[in-house]
């Protein structure tokens, strides 16, 4: 199994390189620093603008395959270099990677693990009461975009907020500045803050996970080897958990470093509707300002974070199929 994991993770190390010196280059191509200098007044004059671009590796006039062979070697000595405002790249993004990384995890563990539950129940249940409420619950949250979605979660939160006359749901931000009353006091606040941002990511990931998961467990409840579990005398509960789910999970983790993906760019629009300072409204923010740097950066941070989700699926991957192991072995 080392095998197989090392294996995979040389394979994942060469598309993160290809992936983020692909982000690089297009955002280099596509984004104009320049126009950051031009048309202010009074006007700064070209060899000064080109000055300021060329000591921040920004200036298009020099050449592409030059300004990336500078950046890529400043990365490899962990230097992701300068923002358009002079600033350390690699500073701004540390301190926002806290912020997207609790909120993506959250969310993502909730999300599947609820997705998971709802579906292999609806499954036992195929066409009773459960199976059709959860199935038109999540054909109305998959039809809702997620800028929608957490409009309708903040005025909900308001709305109970006004109904139990206390402030339960907190919209705006990540923690209350200045909040009085020690470590338990801002541990509250801070959940407080935390339950509709993640609910907003999460239950996209319900729906989609319940729907995936359902179709998997009808595909091996009929199988014929648990009914030969059950004939030997197994229960139902025991052979559905250890066999069916078992079995019919092996596609869903597959499909959990595709979400994590996804996840990411959710959270772009999920933290500028709740004003977390997080690396998704960095990556807005850096593209209205033609920040290369950043975004190159940010994509580079996407991929070491789908590489992760990655090896987390493998790793589950093989847990559930013995089958994986084996070969690994045998290679």
């Amino acid at each position: 199994m080392a095998g197989f994991l090392l294996r995979r993770l040389l394979n994942y190390l060469v598309l993160i390189v290809v992936a983020t010196s692909l982000a690089y280059m297009l955002a280099a191509a596509a984004l104009d620093p320049r126009s950051n200098y031009e048309g202010r007044n009074p006007p700064i004059p070209p060899a000064v603008i080109d000055a300021r671009l060329t000591e921040l590796n920004l200036n298009d006039r020099t050449p592409l395959t030059q300004r990336y062979l500078t950046w890529a070697g400043d990365v490899v000595r962990g230097d992701f270099g300068k923002s358009v405002t002079g600033g350390s790249v690699s500073e701004d993004l540390g301190r926002r990677v806290g912020v997207t990384l609790r909120l993506i995890t959250i969310g993502l563990v909730l999300g599947s693990v609820a997705g998971v539950s709802v579906g292999a129940y609806a499954a036992v249940r195929q066409y009773g009461a459960f199976d059709r409420l959860s199935t038109g619950a999540s054909f109305v949250v998959l039809a809702v975009p997620t800028v929608v979605l957490a409009n309708i979660l903040i005025i909900a939160g308001v709305w109970l907020n006004g109904l139990f006359g206390a402030q339960i749901f907190l919209v705006s931000g990540e923690a209350t500045p200045g909040l009085p009353g020690g470590l338990p006091a801002q541990v509250v606040d801070r959940l407080q803050h935390l339950i509709l941002p993640t609910l907003s990511l999460s239950l996209g990931l319900v729906a989609v996970y319940s729907r995936y998961q359902r179709n998997m467990m009808l595909d091996v409840l009929g199988a014929d080897f648990i009914r030969t579990a059950m004939a030997k005398g197994l229960r139902r509960r025991t052979a559905l958990i250890r066999h069916a789910l078992r079995t019919a999970l092996i596609p869903a983790v597959t499909y959990f470093a595709f979400t994590f993906g996804a996840l990411l760019v959710g959270t772009t629009f999920t933290e500028k509707i709740f004003g977390w300072h997080g690396m998704g409204e960095q990556l807005v923010n850096s593209i209205a300002t033609n920040d290369v740097n950043t975004v190159a950066a940010i994509s580079c941070f996407a991929a070491l974070a789908v590489l992760a989700a990655s090896l987390a699926s493998d790793v589950l991957h093989a847990v559930l199929d013995p089958r994986v192991r084996v070969g690994g072995a045998r290679r």
